[in-house]
């Protein structure tokens, strides 16, 4: 099967023979034997560099008398460069995947060092807050119905894979994910977590201890978190403003990596929290006929 241009061209400059002679045809065209002798190579292999970079596409030659002269045509690697910029630049975008990566690779640094000895996180509190639309009542069924709570129970780029959520006292949870794009569940699994729920008082607070499992299946530490549901707004256009408290307790040497995506993983979740309640609200704070859909349950 033939190679696009882009496929070509990449696989005509991998070679640094080929990339010094692109090198030497930027400055001027020249003859083959010249070529040769300023690359300090042997004339055929020279002869046979300059035809894979023809065929793609980078260079162009022509007979003069008994010699052939190269030249570069410099179309294909400024479209090359550009297509590189664009790859680059995309990568680099602010706020981007790959600035999240980079930040939690700064946190994984600095918690690793501080996890000396077992305890080294209990006590660790975390605390976000979400102006979310709709009422108390709307978001604590997406708090606590597994079906709504796959919708948005994982950070970026992950799918729910496992869930359990009974939400009463005493009640299991269960929960797994996966890369959202490993649908063949060959990767392994991103996280898991075992818990129970302390408290559960609709529409009004939710508390539950959770402890994410080291991938030898012993605990990490003990999160213990709180969710607060308040009422605002008026009439028709009814928000909630919800608070979450995050405490650490049991936390062993093995937890940095958990601990290190802590801020970061629980935000985005809440994020996607925030964004599927204002997809599924109308303009008068009513929720349309999807709400109780799982577009994305667990499997």
């Amino acid at each position: 099967m033939a190679m696009d241009a882009p496929e070509a061209l990449l696989t005509a400059l991998a070679d640094p023979a080929r990339r010094r002679l692109v090198a030497l045809l930027a400055e001027r065209p020249r003859p083959v034997g010249v070529l040769a002798q300023l690359a300090g190579a042997r004339q055929p292999q020279t002869t046979k560099h300059l035809q894979t970079l023809e065929r793609a596409g980078v260079v162009t030659s022509q007979r003069s008398g008994q010699r052939r002269v190269y030249a570069l045509r410099p179309g294909p690697l400024r479209d090359l460069a550009a297509e590189l910029t664009r790859l680059a630049e995309a990568a680099e975008r602010p706020d981007g995947p790959r600035a999240t990566f980079e930040r939690y690779g700064a946190g994984l640094r600095e918690e690793r060092a501080a996890a000396e000895e077992p305890g080294w996180a209990d006590g660790r509190t975390f605390a976000f807050h979400r102006s979310l639309a709709g009422s108390p009542a709307l978001v604590w069924r997406h708090l606590t119905e597994p079906g709504l709570l796959a919708r948005w129970w994982t950070p970026d780029d992950l799918r729910v894979s496992e869930l359990a959520f009974e939400a009463r006292p005493g009640g299991r949870i269960v929960q797994e994910y996966r890369d959202a794009e490993d649908a063949a569940g060959a990767d392994p699994v991103a996280g898991r977590a075992e818990g129970t729920v302390e408290d559960a008082r609709p529409g009004e607070r939710l508390a539950y201890r959770l402890s994410p499992l080291l991938p030898g299946g012993g605990t990490a530490f003990t999160a213990h978190v709180e969710f607060t549901l308040g009422a605002s707004g008026s009439g028709t256009e009814t928000e909630t403003e919800l608070d979450v408290r995050y405490r650490i307790s049991d936390s062993t040497v093995a937890s940095a990596d958990f601990v290190a995506g802590i801020e970061i993983g629980f935000g985005q979740c809440l994020d996607h929290l925030a964004a599927d309640l204002a997809a599924r609200t109308d303009a008068n704070g009513t929720t349309d006929s999807t709400d109780s859909t799982d577009a994305r349950s667990a499997s």
